[in-house]
């Protein structure tokens, strides 16, 4: 049996070397983002196609505000209505997966590269990836950042300036560093705006009539 490309390897989320042909695709990814990176926020249609071709899939909402940084771009699949604000870096040498409703603050960190401890093997140039998995309905705060092999549930609010190094279940608001479970979300913060304010009267009502109160 032949041994497997660099390229298998990495798919296969084990030890591999960036070589030429792993190098290959990342060239074509950052030739995506160059155009990507050329656009203002204002330009709504053009965001929205060049987001979409960088992207491995999208249903071709999903806006992300530039700069953005990448790796590769095409490992990472997103839900509907998925925004990520300036700044945003994904280092998808393994599969990156976002539900519907996703929102990254500013400066939000995904990855999954990952490199040996000890620097004799390290310093080989042997790397990893390990998958990234993001549920839906969920808000990460600006200068998170999401470290390999983590899985987010839906429902999920990830505090700003977090550094989340574990699996965090649905339905929570977690913080910290590294970022633990501050409490669970329930039916009382319907209404919570920030803090203990809720949202005013004239807003609640027109949300209620969107459907966006049940």
């Amino acid at each position: 049996m032949a041994p497997l490309s660099q390229i298998e390897r990495r798919d296969s989320q084990m030890a591999y070397i960036a070589d030429e042909s792993v190098i290959d695709e990342v060239r074509i990814c950052h030739e995506r983002l160059r155009k990507l990176n050329s656009l203002s926020r204002a330009d709504i249609a053009e965001l929205l196609e060049a987001t979409k071709a960088v992207l491995g899939s999208s249903p071709g909402d999903a806006i992300i505000c530039p700069p953005f940084h990448a790796d590769y771009g095409s490992h990472t699949h997103v839900g509907k209505k998925f925004f990520a604000n300036y700044n945003c870096t994904i280092l998808d040498v393994a599969k990156v997966t976002i539900g519907d409703n996703v929102m990254l603050a500013p400066n939000v960190a995904i990855y999954t590269a990952g490199h040996p401890i000890h620097p004799a093997t390290r310093n080989s140039g042997y790397e990893y990836g390990k998958e990234v998995t993001i549920g839906s309905n969920v808000w990460i705060g600006g200068n998170a950042v999401i470290c390999p092999g983590v899985h987010i549930g839906s429902n999920v609010v990830i505090g700003a300036g977090s550094v989340v190094t574990r699996n965090i279940p649905d339905w929570c608001v977690a913080a910290g560093n590294p970022c633990g479970v501050l409490r669970a979300i329930t039916d009382r913060d319907r209404r919570k705006l920030f803090h203990d304010e809720e949202i005013d009267d004239n807003a609640w009502n027109d949300l209620i009539q969107r459907g966006f109160g049940n």
